[in-house]
């Protein structure tokens, strides 16, 4: 059976539309920021969702616990298809399936609907998995890194637009006659569809690779299929470097999702910044992702130059440090210029993190790329909900504690003792989660390659579509 050597773009030439390799890239990119948008829609309008449905404080955690949980589990599975399926079919499943719920979201009419309806929203976080894939199939080494983290931050912004996008939206068709209590309800039907849209979108104008389907591949003979070239999921879950990486970007995104989940009171509470000021600079932060997450793996791309496979490690090391130290220096400043200037510093240097993590991934088993990609990018859910259980609970001991102790003092008292005491214990929680980030920097120097893995990557990233050789 004949072998075809991967054809893979060099080049990230992002106005070159008749190029299968951007249109895939702009294709992949935009997919990703609508199954953000669509996944994290609800958050703007949680107040009317509470009021209406008539959900309790419990349902409403609840409902956040869910979309995260499904996530995780989606992740896992959606690599290892892609690496069967090709990530074209992926996606194209995942954004016509993955709409359903979204649209089932707007008709809900009891608690437990919604809930049912948040867990399966969820699985279209697993989106990012697949713009990996697509992204490492389609783009050789010397630019694989920087391919990665552009469409990773550009559709990362999804989760971010939708706080401005989404009530753009309702306003639209209140315009149109709708009651104001039911715009959230038409708002996550309109968002719904658009993700259906994409997905036939998808179908029809992207390829798996520059050399065709993975279906057509193996039905020409172009692409092996034998069971020497498999790679089992368990053969993957032996390798302690996927399960480093899984906790680099547990320490990387699972973080800043945490960070900037709960930045909002701790800005109001710490500095006394009004909540619409404390919103628009944990916003701004999110908007970074336009340049920040592209930075890492374009960095991760030029130290691979330099000095390859390791020198990816050498980055990534050292840019997850530095997102650990800035933590930890927010953590214990009082100042509000000193605390925005490093506020800053960390959200930079957490996306570069997270960029950087996506540098190293294609190069940990490229036969079952899908299946790394899926692991590492469920870590960084799992590193979201443990650092926020961390924060939780260390906030909860610390409220309970102050408002035991200024009991009699009036109801304004209370509260600003119970403000304090949460400002304190998420202070000490960042500072804790900032130790264990450069703990973790230090952890990931232990990743290896061999002689041959470094071998093949300097070959492959000076390979050119145009001068594949085919081998029988």
């Amino acid at each position: 059976m004949a072998n075809l050597a991967q054809a893979k773009s060099t080049t990230l030439s992002l106005l070159d539309f008749k190029s299968v390799s951007t249109r895939t890239f702009w294709i992949t990119s935009i997919s990703f920021f609508m199954c953000f948008f669509a996944w994290f829609g609800i958050v703007p309008f949680m107040p009317d969702v509470v009021k209406d449905l008539g959900l309790t404080p419990d349902q409403k955690w609840n409902s956040i616990i869910l979309a995260v949980s499904g996530t995780v589990f989606a992740r896992l599975l959606i690599g290892k298809l892609c690496d069967k399926y090709g990530p074209r079919l992926c996606y194209t499943w995942l954004l016509t399936i993955g709409a359903i719920p979204v649209i089932l979201c707007g008709l809900v009419q009891t608690p437990t609907q919604f809930l049912i309806c948040r867990l399966f929203i969820g699985f279209i976080g697993a989106s990012f998995v697949i713009t990996q894939v697509h992204t490492s199939l389609m783009y050789a080494p010397n630019i694989v890194g920087t391919a990665n983290a552009t469409s990773a931050g550009w559709g990362n912004l999804g989760g971010g637009a939708n706080r401005l996008g989404m009530p753009l939206i309702a306003a639209a068709v209140v315009s149109f006659g709708v009651a104001d209590a039911d715009a959230w309800r038409y708002s996550m039907i309109v968002a719904g569809i658009v993700c259906f849209c994409m997905g036939i979108i998808y179908f029809f104008f992207t390829k798996d690779t520059l050399n065709g389907n993975f279906k057509d591949l193996r039905a020409s003979g172009e692409m092996v299929s034998t069971k020497k070239d498999q790679i089992g999921f368990l053969e993957v879950l032996k390798d302690y470097r996927v399960w480093i990486l899984f906790v680099v970007y547990a320490a990387s995104f699972g973080i800043e999702l945490t960070v900037y989940g709960t930045m909002d009171d701790y800005l109001q509470n710490t500095f006394q910044l009004e909540r619409v000021t404390a919103g628009n600079i944990v916003l701004s932060f999110a908007l970074m992702n336009i340049f920040a997450r592209t930075l890492g793996g374009f960095f991760g791309d030029k130290f691979g130059k330099l000095k390859g496979l390791r020198g990816r490690v050498l980055f990534l090391a050292f840019i997850l440090a530095i997102q650990g130290l800035m933590l930890i220096t927010f953590s214990t400043t009082t100042s509000i210029v000193i605390g925005v200037a490093f506020l800053i510093l960390f959200s930079l240097s957490v996306q570069m993190a997270e960029g950087a993590t996506f540098s190293v991934v294609p190069f940990i088993n490229k036969k079952a790329i899908g299946s790394v990609s899926g692991i590492v990018g469920a870590g960084g859910n799992v590193g979201a909900f443990l650092a926020a259980m961390l924060l939780k609970s260390q906030s909860a001991v610390a409220e309970k504690g102050a408002i035991i102790a200024s009991q009699g003092l009036g109801e304004e008292a209370i509260k600003a003792a119970q403000s304090a005491a949460s400002a304190t214990a998420v202070s000490s929680g960042y500072f804790i989660i900032g130790v264990t980030v450069v703990i973790t920097a230090v952890v990931s120097l232990s990743i290896r390659f061999s002689t041959e893995d470094e071998k093949v990557a300097k070959v492959d990233g000076l390979v050119k579509p145009e001068n594949l050789i085919l081998v029988k």
